[in-house]
């Protein structure tokens, strides 16, 4: 489900029925509460084009590198030595949901994939944050800081390098 998610958020360029978008980077703070209220937070930075092609670079707490271009995920952990590829099932169909985001009040958006209602917030016309919760009752928040939108990003970006000494594990 984790790269499930992570396959979701490259899609954010997708909200063009309130939003006008090609291209979105931002650096993130994701929090993630779990039932007993602890958190645990991840810091890092986006970078994502249509149709479906992002790079989420984590520097804390772990260093780690995701890549999601169409249906496949490459997650490079340097800590690990090790890249795990993942590839998505095709039938979701992003554009359907997004396109079907309905606005529940000003700035604020909601959506549903998979049995999952995700609420998507925005700030001045962009995109300021995600929230929702996932398979073991987390709740999870993401708030984008430092938004581009519609900035020309290098399709290169989104070509990840493994290094060859990293064991490759397929999913």
């Amino acid at each position: 489900m984790r790269f499930f998610l992570l396959f979701f958020f490259s899609t954010l360029t997708l909200f063009a029925h309130f939003i006008t978008l090609h291209s979105f980077a931002a650096d993130f703070t994701q929090t993630i509460t779990d039932e007993q209220n602890k958190k645990l937070i991840y810091t890092g930075s986006l970078q994502a084009k249509e149709p479906q092609s992002a790079l989420w670079l984590y520097k804390t707490p772990v260093k780690k590198s995701i890549y999601i271009k169409e249906n496949r995920v490459i997650v490079i952990e340097p800590e690990l030595e090790q890249a795990i590829v993942k590839h998505i099932p095709t039938h979701f169909d992003f554009f359907h949901m997004i396109q079907n985001a309905k606005k529940i009040k000003k700035d604020t958006y909601i959506t549903t994939l998979e049995e999952k209602t995700y609420t998507i917030t925005l700030s001045h016309g962009l995109v300021k944050a995600l929230d929702y919760k996932d398979d073991f009752g987390n709740s999870i928040n993401i708030l984008f800081s430092h938004q581009l939108q519609n900035k020309e990003i290098n399709d290169t970006l989104f070509k990840p390098i493994i290094p060859s000494e990293y064991d490759i594990l397929q999913n």
